[in-house]
């Protein structure tokens, strides 16, 4: 999950390959009434379960998009782009991309290491006081 500030703020795995939508089921994340939640195709199913959803316009072969609904989905492409660019930046470690080969336990910690790094070259520094 990514905040307005392009600032990773929670990470939630599973073992294996699971489909993006059934992750955030599983995940149990609270999300507010109020807060938008920018997402792709991936999660059709979302909008039952949070209302205040900005999820693209779906075509199909007998269901072509119309120019205004074309138009709706470049809109949203745009405010999903920051999305798109911390995953970029999260598979140049590999970690997701690569079968991983050291024990599961430490996955978590590894996958949230790598996403505070992640933070901290974007300027995301956390302040100890």
């Amino acid at each position: 999950m990514i905040d307005k500030e392009e600032r990773i703020i929670c990470v939630h795995t599973a073992k294996g390959t699971t489909h993006d939508f059934r992750l955030f089921q599983e995940s149990n994340l609270p999300l507010m009434p109020c807060t938008c939640a920018y997402v792709d195709l991936g999660y059709l199913g979302i909008a039952k379960e949070h209302s205040h959803c900005q999820i693209p316009y779906k075509a199909s072969k007998l269901h072509p998009l119309s120019d205004e609904q074309k138009k709706k989905n470049r809109q949203k492409a745009r405010a999903r782009i920051c999305v798109e660019h911390v995953n970029a930046k999260i598979k140049t470690f590999q970690i997701l991309t690569q079968k991983y080969r050291n024990r599961r336990k430490r996955f978590n910690l590894r996958f949230n290491l790598i996403c505070g790094l992640i933070n901290f070259d974007r300027g995301f520094a956390v302040e100890y006081k």
